[in-house]
C-alpha cells in the first residue's frame, strides 16, 4: 500500500483508499450530528438526527468489517468532500437567524446523503468487480440506509418548507 503522501499504484490500493475515505466520511458525520442536533429546533428533525447517529455507528462497523474481509488494516483516509459540506453547513448556521437553522440543517443532510450514496455506489461497483460479495453485502446495507435517510430528509424538508411558506 502506498505510504502517506505516496503514490497509489494498484486498483486495490485505490479501493482501500476510497474505503478509508468512506470511513472518514462516516466518522466525521458522527462528530457533526450532535452539533446539528443542538442547533435544530424541530422535534422531528432532532429525532431523525438521533436515529441517523445510531445508523451511522452501524455504517462505521460495516466499513471496519469490510477492511477486515479484505485482509487490510483499517485506515480512514481524508475525505475533502465531507469536510467541505461540514464547513459550508457551519458557515450557513452562523449567518442565518436561528429560525432558519432547521432549513440549513435539512439542506446539509440532503447534500451529505447524496454524497454518501455516490460513494457507496462506487465502492459497491468495484467490490463486485473484485468478486468481494461479503464486502458488497456490508456496503449495500449502508447504501440502503443512506437512500432511506435521504427520502426521509426530503419529506421533512418539504414539511418545513410548507410550514415556512404558510407562516410567511
Amino acid at each position: 500500500m502506498a505510504l502517506l503522501g505516496g503514490t497509489i499504484e494498484t486498483p486495490r490500493e485505490l479501493y482501500l483508499h476510497k474505503l478509508g475515505a468512506a470511513l472518514k466520511m462516516e466518522n466525521t458525520i458522527l462528530e457533526m450530528i450532535p452539533q446539528l442536533e443542538e442547533h435544530a429546533q424541530d422535534s422531528q428533525l432532532k429525532q431523525a438526527l438521533r436515529m441517523h447517529f445510531e445508523e451511522t455507528q452501524g455504517h462505521v462497523r460495516n466499513l471496519e468489517q469490510a477492511f477486515s474481509a479484505l485482509g487490510a488494516d483499517v485506515d480512514d483516509s481524508s475525505c475533502p468532500a465531507i469536510e467541505g459540506i461540514e464547513k459550508e453547513g457551519q458557515a450557513n448556521l452562523k449567518m442565518v437567524d436561528d429560525s432558519l437553522n432547521d432549513h440549513v440543517i435539512i439542506s446539509g443532510v440532503c447534500e451529505t446523503e447524496y454524497h454518501e450514496i455516490a460513494a457507496y455506489e462506487g465502492l459497491i461497483m468495484n467490490a463486485e468487480a473484485m468478486g468481494q460479495q461479503d464486502v458488497v453485502a456490508l456496503l449495500q446495507e449502508n447504501l440502503e440506509n443512506e437512500q432511506e435517510t435521504l427520502q426521509k430528509a426530503k419529506q421533512l424538508g418539504q414539511q418545513l418548507a410548507q410550514r415556512a411558506a404558510t407562516a410567511a
